[in-house]
């Protein structure tokens, strides 16, 4: 590290920041100072020009900002790479810096629309966590979740979802994997073995279940949800469904076979596991009230999640644990640490106390059924026969069934490359035709027709 040497003149009409950035752009620019070459400390550098720290740091922000120089975590100030060419005053403009790490971001293959999440308010209440309350983020969070962010839970389940939680009966988990994961070994401890999913239904549950050495069935869907008669009886198991909502169908449990189901797990000292998937986005009426609300024998566990009601990157996810079941977790959790960032934890909190999280879910709620009716719409004046689009009148994507002989892959790579997600449901499902997943909610509402159109005229021309 070389010193700095100048002569800064007080009298000048000019800044003594200015007068420093432009000294040390000028020995950058002439080769003095080495591109790599380390800057000293803003505090070793002030004391040795006789000036104050302040000054040192906008000089070094200016250069930092025009591309002069790079910062490194922890270790301080560094020369940028930067070519210069003496004879051209043009050339003396910074170009790209030359980082030790490159740091790259990919875009998404997909589409995204920011009209569906509210990043203003979010960032006021993670500026208010980390000024008023940064106490908290300097010792671990608590393996079940912060108390904070359970606390608001509570209160939002019961007023809107009709789910009853104390918050030491909520656990929280960064996505559905870890919330699993803590439910498996619950389930064990429990001498419970077997699990039954839904058929069609998410299929990452059935992978951690495997995993956790359960054996796994899978149930026929009806469009008034789950068979109840093909589910295990005289042995103790668990069930996971999504009765509100299921995925991918949409289809909606009667209140009639909710209760049949609670019957089955209180006959059978069985586990319901209900997945509330995206029940809140629900177009059409009101949002149907959880069936954890009508148990009255501690049979239920309700999952939740944030991941599309906020935004994805958020992985936070919590479960709501029967009396038993709680206190068989808080037995456990010592040994396990919480990998859900505790600032977002505190974050969401706010959000959620604030009020910011409903008023959020209202406006979801509008902008995706105008969606949702644009796409089921283009599907049917594009499609004719060849796609048929089944609205869920609910969630976030809808199911497409497609004549084609082509693979369900191949034609979610078709719409892939207009930026439209789509995966698979199923392989084809005969000769002819194949299932489709389709999320439409990040599609910007004003692109829907015409991308839709063109991926049809894509599958069309390409079949």
């Amino acid at each position: 590290m070389k010193p700095i040497i100048l002569d800064l003149n007080n009298s000048d009409k000019e800044f003594l920041y200015i007068q420093l950035y432009e000294a040390i752009r000028d020995d950058i620019l002439s080769g003095a100072m080495s591109a790599g070459e380390k800057l000293p400390s803003l505090r070793s550098l002030s004391s040795e020009l006789g000036i104050s720290v302040t000054t040192t740091g906008q000089a070094y922000d200016q250069l930092l900002v025009e591309g002069y120089i790079f910062s490194k975590p922890q270790s301080g100030y560094y020369v940028a790479q930067v070519n210069s060419g003496k004879d051209s005053p043009s050339d003396r403009s910074p170009r790209a810096a030359e980082k030790l790490i490159d740091y790259t971001v990919e875009e998404p293959d997909y589409l995204y629309d920011l009209n569906c999440f509210d990043f203003g308010k979010w960032k006021k209440c993670a500026a208010k966590v980390f000024n008023d309350y940064s106490r908290l983020l300097l010792f671990e969070s608590d393996p079940q979740g912060e108390p904070a962010l359970r606390y608001e839970i509570s209160r939002y389940i019961y007023r809107f979802r009709g789910v009853n939680a104390h918050p030491d009966n909520i656990v929280i988990g960064a996505g559905t994997q870890q919330i699993t994961s803590h439910l498996s070994r619950i389930l064990t401890k429990m001498d419970i073995h077997h699990v039954s999913l839904e058929a069609p239904g998410y299929l990452p549950v059935q992978s951690m279940f495997r995993d956790g050495g359960f054996t796994v069935s899978h149930i026929p869907v009806a469009s008034d949800g789950i068979d109840i008669g093909r589910l295990p009886t005289n042995i103790s198991s668990a069930v996971y469904v999504s009765p509100s909502n299921q995925f991918p169908t949409g289809a909606v449990m009667p209140a009639g076979r909710r209760y049949q189901l609670l019957d089955w797990a209180n006959a059978n000292n069985s586990i319901i596991i209900e997945d509330d998937y995206d029940s809140e986005l629900r177009y059409f009426g009101k949002p149907v009230p959880a069936m954890q609300g009508l148990d009255k024998n501690n049979r239920v566990v309700y999952l939740g999640s944030f991941s599309s009601t906020l935004f994805p990157a958020v992985k936070i996810s919590y479960m709501v644990l029967p009396d038993e079941m709680a206190e068989i977790f808080r037995s456990i959790k010592s040994q396990y640490t919480q990998t859900c960032s505790k600032s977002e934890q505190l974050t969401l909190a706010l959000f959620m106390e604030e009020g910011h999280y409903y008023t959020g879910i209202r406006k979801l709620r509008s902008l995706y059924s105008q969606k949702l009716q644009a796409a089921v719409s283009a599907f049917t004046k594009h499609g004719g026969d060849m796609v048929r689009a089944l609205d869920t009148q609910s969630g976030i994507n809808l199911t497409l069934k497609v004549r084609s002989r082509k693979p369900a892959e191949e034609l979610c790579s078709d719409a892939r490359a207009l930026g439209l997600h789509m995966v698979p449901l199923s392989d084809i499902t005969d000769q002819e035709t194949s299932a489709l997943i389709f999320y439409y909610n990040q599609v910007p509402l004003e692109k829907i027709n015409d991308l839709i159109k063109q991926v049809v005229e894509n599958w069309i021309f390409t079949c």
